[in-house]
């Protein structure tokens, strides 16, 4: 499926003209997404990777999906899309790293905090995963801007990936689609087995 040029880090595994695409829609505070986002990392990276059986043939799209219920989604979103623009290299790091902290921005736990105070702690995250002067980078882009309601640096970006869903009618996450099309038969917990299976049965190259 389409993708803004400059949100290209959000392939985050094999090459941009992979003839399959894998769209995994996923919301770095629901806790299924984190299970999903797991086992892109230790199930499909190894297999679409270099070296991997799949290897060219498919890519993975990650769409950021915040969910409006989840309070702080979206300026955990917003972090993520500094992060790719500030240190895009380091945008998968930084994205298993929110999936490993996700509890710390669920509802109780940020419910005593302000927005500013928010991203200030997620600032700090970034800074465990990507260069300091790319720290001081995505303070800057997650700085809110001049007029009342005008947002920050990256809230076009929020906007592109919010639109894309909608349009696409994506509600739920983790919603994985191939070739463009809904898999609904694809689990957040689905392992080795089960992912292996669907590859052998999809990829047609």
């Amino acid at each position: 499926m389409a993708l803004q040029p400059s949100l290209s880090p959000l392939v985050v595994i094999g090459a941009p003209n992979a003839p399959h695409t894998l769209d995994i829609f996923l919301d770095y505070v629901c806790p299924f997404s984190a299970k999903l986002a797991h086992a892109i990392e230790t199930v499909l990276k190894p297999q679409l990777g270099p070296g991997g059986p799949y290897e060219g043939k498919v890519k993975v799209v990650l769409r950021l999906h915040p969910q409006p219920w989840h309070s702080a989604s979206t300026l955990v979103h917003e972090s993520a899309l500094a992060v790719l623009r500030a240190s895009p290299e380091n945008f998968w790091a930084y994205s298993l790293a929110l999936f490993k902290n996700q509890g710390e921005y669920f509802d109780i736990p940020t419910s005593t905090l302000s927005p500013l105070q928010i991203r200030a702690n997620l600032a700090a995250l970034a800074a465990t995963v990507i260069p300091a002067e790319a720290v001081e980078k995505v303070k800057d882009l997650l700085a809110l801007k001049g007029t009342p309601n005008g947002g920050n640096a990256v809230t076009d970006d929020l906007k592109y990936n919010i639109k894309f869903s909608r349009q696409n009618g994506i509600h739920v996450s983790p919603t994985v689609l191939w070739d463009g099309l809904v898999a609904n038969e694809i689990s957040s917990g689905w392992g080795q087995e089960q992912w292996g299976e669907f590859l052998k049965a999809k990829v047609q190259v």
